[in-house]
């Protein structure tokens, strides 16, 4: 199935029901008075998180929703029927955005979690509601109103705890397929990832994480060139990013430094931060992968090379996802992370560890 991440949907809740101008006519009693009842509700447009879907493609043939109009009222105070609420399954990490006003409406991250994006007309008051001791016969009503129209886009940003990051053929997908059940497509040219791939890194028996494989970056994705653009959203959400540089691209006058390596590395950081402050701020560790393609005595030098031409301060590994030579480790550091930040998140204020 391909995999689609943006939809753009317009919805439109229901109308409600007018209300009714009626008079009691009832033998034996000449004058009965006003008995119109009100009309009803119309539905509203709810957005609903489904965990089982993953994807926005069943928003590729349906682009419009709308909900039911309420009933207008009927004599003998008889309000009519409010419409049912109509409820739209959306994947779990759902943004939602008005196309018109650019607002925010909500990010639908949790699984059960619910958004209103569309409330439905009231329903119009009966002319029984009008009568006063100086109006004993009032022939006015209201007419429902009519419900909210919306043009929303919603954009699929998927849950993971770490984001791979790096250019096409730096051997994110292969790392995918070392560290979990993950089968992503492997192959010796670049863009063989097309849509970003999850898989569950189980560190221990009761110890697991989830890892994203998203398409390779390339020079000027921050203005839409290559795939890598559609996908970035996917890392906002991340709570560590896994750059990986390809220890064979190229190598500097001396041979001991790879110099593609380094470029890519430049190229990929200047483009998280055209892109987004905040993705650029992401905690990020740097991991040199493809070591097998270096000899053995030359690979803790070229890592620590790197590592001190980048001028990096941050976690530093050296890996082959290929053979596996590192992966574990690499696996075991990201666990204790992620649990150092659940127990800072779960400490309460004031508390000094």
């Amino acid at each position: 199935m391909k995999f689609v991440d943006e939809a753009d949907i317009r919805v439109e809740a229901g109308r409600g029901g007018d209300g009714c101008v009626s008079f009691r006519r009832e033998k034996f009693i000449p004058r009965g008075g006003p008995d119109g009842g009100d009309g009803g509700d119309g539905g509203s447009v709810w957005l609903r998180v489904d965990e089982a879907l993953n994807t926005l493609v069943e928003f590729r043939v349906r682009r419009r929703f709308r909900a039911g109009n309420g009933r207008g009222g009927a004599g003998r105070n008889m309000t009519g029927a409010s419409a049912d609420d109509l409820n739209i399954a959306v994947p779990k990490g759902t943004e939602v955005r008005d196309v018109d006003t650019g607002e925010l409406l909500g990010d639908l991250t949790d699984a059960n979690g619910t958004l209103l994006v569309a409330r439905g007309g009231r329903g119009g008051r009966g002319n029984t509601r009008f009568k006063s001791s100086t109006n004993r016969a009032p022939r006015q009503s209201t007419p429902g109103e009519p419900g909210e129209q919306r043009h929303l886009v919603l954009a699929l940003k998927l849950l993971a705890d770490v984001g791979l990051l790096g250019v096409p053929n730096a051997g994110k997908s292969t790392l995918t397929r070392a560290l979990s059940a993950a089968r992503p497509k492997v192959a010796a040219y670049p863009f063989t990832t097309l849509h970003p791939q999850l898989g569950v890194v189980r560190v221990d028996t009761d110890q697991s994480f989830v890892v994203a494989d998203i398409p390779g970056l390339i020079a000027g994705a921050a203005d839409g060139a290559g795939l890598g653009i559609q996908f970035l959203r996917h890392l906002e959400r991340t709570r560590l990013l896994l750059h990986l540089v390809d220890a064979g691209a190229g190598s500097s006058a001396d041979g001991s430094i790879p110099a593609g390596a380094i470029e890519d590395f430049r190229s990929i950081e200047a483009e998280l931060g055209r892109y987004s402050e905040q993705l650029a701020r992401q905690p990020r560790w740097l991991v040199v992968n493809k070591l097998d393609l270096v000899p053995a005595d030359e690979r803790d030098r070229i890592v620590a090379g790197l590592g001190e031409v980048l001028d990096w301060s941050g976690p530093l590994y050296g890996i082959s996802a290929a053979t596996g030579d590192g992966v574990p480790q690499l696996a075991r550091a990201a666990m204790r992370y992620l649990n150092e930040l659940d127990e800072q998140s779960t400490d309460p204020p004031g508390n000094d560890k």
